[in-house]
């Protein structure tokens, strides 16, 4: 530690010690501690001491030896550069100016004082070079010739005060400026950016301007985190929120087409049994009944007949030949019998009530009787399920057997005009598929559809006289979103319109039975006439039987269905 020459102050390094030499000695006022004057320079100070104060110093005895704490004067002693020699010389302070050492204490703000001595200031020509070191005990011992000089700045060794005083004007000359007020000069520069103001009102201004712009830096920062964060819950409650919603439509869809795994045909007709029962429409021999001819064709494959209604295509030819003043000409498939649902397929069995109807049509066609002799019944919905699947894995339609995995029977799922061409094809039946895909008349209507099927059931009987004529055609598939029919017929009417004869699996048995008795009326056909403009889904997709296919032309089938293609029409 260095220890200040003037105040005794202990300081780290010499930096620190030229730094407390120029704030506390030569830049602060100092003020007299033998009176009340103040506001002095250090050598206005120093020049008033030893000429208003002369009488109060007083030698002591050569030896230097301080009286005792009780006696009723203390001893301070002055060590002064004289020459090169250091020499000391006691000064004896008075009992009355005791007051006035404490006062001296109190007054001398910024320089460190010990309790047990006081300082003595030096002549004005000493000023930075002398040094005043008040001991309390210990006398400073005597110099000797060859004792070196050193700054009281940096600490460097010179031989003389001449040399010293050079030392000190050409190394520190801003320590040894002029200490008077006008000429001191204070740099206020800002801690945090270095600006140098003319002031300290400046400076203070200017670091809170640093501190406000951290504090709102910090705000705009704190709140953009926050925003942040903020946005990253509400995207992850949003994509959570979608994931459950995605989740739920597609489990409706699930349950729409039948593929959420709540069973088949078989455990539908069981619960919708025992839903009767429990109602009352049903009495339990009845249920037991019903539900033993349902297992029997199940072990069978062959429908159990409970939903089908024949005679109906012959009802109509009756009322052709005798009503129907508006229809100029009729042209009606070959017979069928008409399969309504039932409890077991409820709410998706349409497409296969259709391939029944369809199928029916073709066992009684004579010219498909030789050919279909293995397959002389109506198959059972889960029968047909299972020739489905027969056909995906001869190859038929890979994409459509991916989108059901494979499965169809002990499911709901619906099928549709792709999936009774591969069925047909697989038997060796020649069909074809078109795709009305778009609306082709006024109002979304699908007129070239009527066009098609009247030129379906025309072709082959030109010449043929009167009203009515019956066919040897096979019924037609009619798909469309949701829904599928079966097409027996087309009516061209007077006005020169056309009229399609769809029959509807949704139709219950009774109006079909209705329909199916002698003597039918208009009313009675109303269920089955459909005119253009009570078509207007805005696709429908046919599948028509037009022969028997060839092994050979089987295998080209086979090929051409890994990529299922549509005649589209328009």
């Amino acid at each position: 530690m260095l220890v200040c020459d003037i105040c005794t102050q202990e300081v780290p390094s010499e930096d620190d010690m030229k730094s407390h030499l120029l704030v506390v000695h030569v830049e602060q006022d100092g003020c007299c501690p033998l009176c009340t004057v103040a506001g002095l320079t250090y050598d206005e100070l120093s020049n008033h001491v030893h000429t208003a104060h002369a009488d109060t110093w007083e030698p002591q005895a050569a030896d230097g030896v301080r009286e005792g704490p009780n006696s009723s004067s203390s001893v301070v002693r002055k060590e002064h550069v004289e020459g090169n020699h250091r020499t000391a010389e006691g000064w004896k302070l008075p009992v009355g100016r005791k007051e006035n050492k404490e006062q001296f204490g109190r007054k001398a703000d910024g320089i460190p004082r010990n309790g047990d001595f006081i300082r003595a200031l030096p002549a004005p020509k000493d000023f930075g070079f002398g040094s005043a070191t008040v001991m309390e005990d210990n006398p400073p011992p005597q110099a000797s010739a060859e004792d070196l000089v050193p700054c009281p700045f940096c600490g460097e060794a010179t031989t003389s005060i001449d040399k010293l005083e050079l030392h000190v004007e050409l190394e520190h000359p801003d320590l040894l400026a002029s200490p008077n007020k006008g000429n001191a000069k204070h740099r206020y520069e800002c801690p945090m950016c270095s600006l140098v103001c003319a002031n300290g009102n400046l400076l203070e201004e200017h670091v809170n301007l640093h501190l406000e712009e951290n504090y709102h830096t910090a705000k705009v920062t704190s709140d953009s985190v926050l925003a942040r964060q903020l946005q990253a819950e509400e995207d992850q409650q949003r994509r959570v929120e979608e994931s459950e919603r995605e989740k739920e439509e597609f489990q409706k869809l699930q349950r729409q087409f039948g593929l959420d795994n709540s069973g088949g045909y078989r455990q539908q007709s069981v619960r919708n049994l025992e839903r009767a029962v429990a109602r009352g429409r049903m009495d339990p021999m009845e249920y037991h009944l019903h539900k033993a001819e349902m297992l029997e064709s199940l072990a069978t494959g062959v429908d159990d007949g409970r939903t089908r209604t024949s005679g109906v295509l012959e009802a109509l030819y009756q009322y052709y030949n005798t009503a129907g003043p508006e229809v100029r000409r009729v042209w009606l498939c070959s017979p069928l019998n008409h399969f309504s649902r039932s409890a077991g397929d409820t709410g998706w069995g349409c497409g296969f009530r259709n391939f029944q109807m369809l199928f029916s049509s073709i066992l009684l066609n004579d010219a498909y009787k030789d050919f279909l002799q293995d397959y002389r019944y109506i198959p059972c919905i889960p029968k047909i399920q299972e020739l489905i699947e027969d056909a995906w894995k001869e190859g038929f339609d890979p994409h459509g057997a991916s989108h059901f995995n494979g499965k169809l029977q002990g499911t709901r799922a619906w099928i549709g005009a792709c999936e009774i061409f591969c069925l047909l094809t697989s038997l060796r039946l020649k069909c074809q598929v078109l795709d009305f895909h778009t609306p082709s008349g006024p109002s979304g209507t699908h007129p070239l559809l009527f066009e098609w099927v009247l030129n379906y059931y025309a072709s082959g009987t030109r010449g043929a006289e009167g009203k009515l004529v019956r066919t040897s055609k096979p019924a037609i598939y009619l798909q469309h979103q949701g829904h599928s029919r079966t097409i027996v017929g087309i009516e061209e009417r007077k006005n020169k319109s056309y009229c399609l004869l769809l029959f509807d699996p949704g139709c219950p048995s009774e109006i079909m039975q209705r329909l199916a008795r002698k003597n039918a009326d208009a009313a009675d056909l109303k269920p089955i006439r459909k005119y253009v403009g009570d078509l207007k889904h805005k696709q429908y997709q046919i599948v028509a039987v037009e022969g028997v296919l060839s092994p050979e032309e089987k295998a080209a089938r086979l090929l051409m269905s890994k990529v299922f293609r549509a005649q589209r029409i328009p």
